[in-house]
């Protein structure tokens, strides 16, 4: 009987790695956990796609065309590499905060999350796509032009698939970027719970709790989401230029 005691009150081992993944997957399934990266994950995808019309369309700008401060805008581009991203988030809440020159309060909001976002992620596209257009030959699109196509014809048929790979990594970084940012968040997203509080703020505020390891589970699942989105499109670019070289 004390035999049968003492395997009753044994420790059941499901197996040497059950204990480290029962661990993980309740860290990352907590509710304030997953509703942090489901808005982690739908504020980066929208400014991926932000980022890839409106980024493409300034490198367009800056190529093609010729205005007065061009060089000022194509120095601005740059900023968010040498701007530390903390300076970022001050400033736009100091410029879109309460008592801001603009009238318009978007402090602690999911739209402050997005802009402070966009701010640090634009030069990601715009630097891909802007090499790409400069040794782009024109030759093709004028023939094209002369033959009666219209532009946003030559756009779609021509330059397109041409810059796609290129919007396509600046996009792929931007996301990247996005899902990680800390700095220029924390202040204007104001972490709240289940509104405005980001994958990276939350594992600060885990890491000040003192739960360390519910930090890291969600950090090495933001590093395998980022890895796996890198990895699909460089496998998409790469099945692409194959064919179109086919």
């Amino acid at each position: 009987m004390a035999t049968s005691a003492a395997v009753l009150e044994r420790p059941v081992r499901v197996g040497s790695g059950a204990p480290g993944a029962l661990a993980f997957w309740s860290e990352v399934t907590r509710p304030e956990a997953v509703a942090a990266l489901k808005l982690t994950l739908g504020v980066s995808a929208v400014c991926a796609l932000v980022n890839a019309i409106a980024g493409t369309a300034i490198a367009w700008v800056l190529v093609r065309d010729r205005f007065r401060g061009k060089g000022i805008v194509d120095s601005v581009i740059d900023l968010p590499f040498a701007l530390p991203t903390i300076v970022a988030g001050l400033t736009l809440l100091a410029l879109y905060g309460p008592g801001g020159p603009f009238r318009i309060d978007v402090a602690f909001t999911r739209l402050g999350l997005l802009l402070a976002l966009l701010f640090v992620t634009l030069p990601f596209v715009v630097r891909a796509v802007q090499p790409v257009l400069l040794e782009l030959d024109t030759e093709m699109e004028e023939a094209a032009a002369s033959l009666g196509a219209r532009p946003s014809a030559v756009f779609r048929r021509i330059v397109f698939p041409n810059l796609l790979p290129a919007i396509l990594s600046g996009v792929t970084l931007a996301f990247a970027r996005a899902v990680g940012e800390f700095g220029a968040v924390v202040l204007i997203s104001g972490n709240i719970p289940f509104k405005t509080e980001v994958s990276s703020v939350y594992i600060f505020g885990q890491l000040q709790a003192g739960n360390g390891s519910g930090a890291a589970a969600v950090s090495v699942l933001l590093l395998v989401i980022s890895f796996g989105v890198l990895l699909a499109i460089g496998g998409f670019r790469r099945w692409r230029t194959r064919h179109d070289r086919v």
